[in-house]
């Protein structure tokens, strides 16, 4: 019977220690903190609220007038001296003006990934997201870095809360196309 209970004690201290469970893994599933992306490889979704507007105005007006006259006459007791006029101008008028409006505007979720983790604890983060609507392709590129501070209680982070941002927002397709000028009209203006 002392052998039974002794096998049973060793049996379960071999099994608890097989089953022991490790202290950070617990950490990450715990009942009361929240599940934030802190490791490597892990997601976390970008919400990108992005408003940019930009303008510029010049105007130039530019004159130069310059005259140069000469006229004589005269006459003398019987002698008539015959009449002379000269009148020499120039004149030289430049008006310039030009206006420049950029606004843009980009309201979208893309999901990322931890690249890599910074000794203070800040997290380099990198995603992309390309979408495809009949034939046109908008690719949106993030990269940055995120501290865990600026991460919300869902796993998500605003893009103005990243720093060193660079939002990238391409497109390609039949209006992108429609939107570059032609070889022919690229050839007149390098001429002209």
């Amino acid at each position: 019977m002392k052998k039974v209970k002794f096998l049973f004690v060793v049996s379960l201290i071999l099994f608890a220690t097989s089953n022991a469970q490790d202290m950070r893994q617990n950490s990450y599933n715990s009942l009361f903190s929240d599940q934030k992306a802190n490791r490597i490889g892990d997601a976390i979704t970008i919400i990108v609220l992005e408003s940019s507007q930009a303008s510029n105005n010049a105007s130039t007006s530019a004159g130069r007038e310059s005259k140069l006259g000469f006229s004589g006459s005269g006459s003398l007791d019987q002698t008539l001296l015959p009449k002379a006029n000269l009148s020499i101008g120039s004149q030289n008028d430049f008006s310039g003006s030009g206006s420049t409006k950029t606004t843009g505007l980009i309201k979208t979720k893309i999901s990322a990934s931890i690249d890599s983790i910074y000794a203070n604890g800040n997290m380099r983060i990198t995603g992309s997201k390309k979408i495809s609507i009949n034939g046109e392709d908008q690719i949106i590129i993030v990269k940055g870095i995120v501290r865990p501070s600026d991460i919300y209680a869902d796993n998500t982070v605003l893009s103005y809360n990243i720093s060193d941002a660079d939002i990238t927002f391409e497109g390609s397709g039949i209006i992108d196309n429609a939107q570059h000028s032609g070889w022919l009209t690229k050839l007149f203006h390098w001429l002209f």
